[in-house]
């Protein structure tokens, strides 16, 4: 685990167990190997208390853009986030998007957690969309299981344009499903698609929510997670 992530844990992760009391369930169901965690998407605080819960390190998928800014604020974001053991992700598509997913595959390999959103971007009512198939690309590639997760009341912690959590508002619960292992399965598109489906069902199950059969709608500050 980073230094930096390690004391996080110490401090953000400790105050956000004393003032939501976040109900976590399932952790039995992440492997001690590497993993894929696959969750909804309602809130950037998704991010904080999936790192509460979760008992080892998660590499989060960052933009590049906060690995690349100049001066004080650029200097300590990319700071901040390299010490956080964080994955720059391209946005802008093809070649340079995948090599999020190269440096990624490794850290699976030798037994890292990895969480990507399969809905590419934050719901922007609560629903949950259709999943993108990258999640399930990476699973592949890395030859380790998805381990679905439902968050439950981050979007009433801090909801879209909120840009720090509410005290008091919402109960939050974290769910980790049984793991989804899809080695050896072909990786054809309509196979990826199938397994992606699987995917959210699997989702949908722990968190009860409304399903839509289509990509979400792009939000004005996206979040960063793999497309492919």
């Amino acid at each position: 685990m980073p230094p930096l992530y390690f004391i996080g844990k110490l401090t953000v992760g400790i105050g956000l167990r004393v003032f939501w009391r976040p109900d976590v369930q399932g952790l039995e169901n992440i492997p001690a190997t590497g993993a894929i965690l696959c969750g909804n998407h309602l809130s950037v605080a998704d991010e904080l208390f999936l790192g509460m819960a979760a008992p080892r390190h998660v590499a989060f998928w960052a933009k590049s853009e906060y690995f690349t800014g100049t001066g004080p604020k650029g200097i300590f974001q990319k700071a901040v986030l390299t010490g956080l053991g964080a994955i720059p992700v391209e946005r802008s598509g093809g070649r340079a998007s995948l090599s999020a997913f190269d440096a990624a595959i490794p850290g699976l390999k030798q037994g890292a957690l990895v969480a990507v959103y399969p809905e590419g971007t934050r719901s922007p009512d609560g629903r949950l969309y259709r999943g993108r198939t990258g999640a399930v690309r990476l699973a592949l590639s890395a030859g380790v299981p998805i381990v679905p997760v439902g968050m439950i009341g981050t979007n009433e912690v801090q909801p879209i344009g909120a840009r720090v959590p509410r005290l008091g508002k919402g109960k939050i619960t974290v769910k980790f499903g049984k793991p989804l292992d899809f080695t050896g399965r072909a990786d054809d598109r309509e196979s990826l698609r199938a397994m992606t489906d699987e995917l959210m069902r699997a989702i949908q199950a722990l968190t009860g929510q409304e399903y839509v059969d289509e990509y979400s709608p792009r939000a004005s500050r996206p979040s960063a997670a793999p497309e492919a």
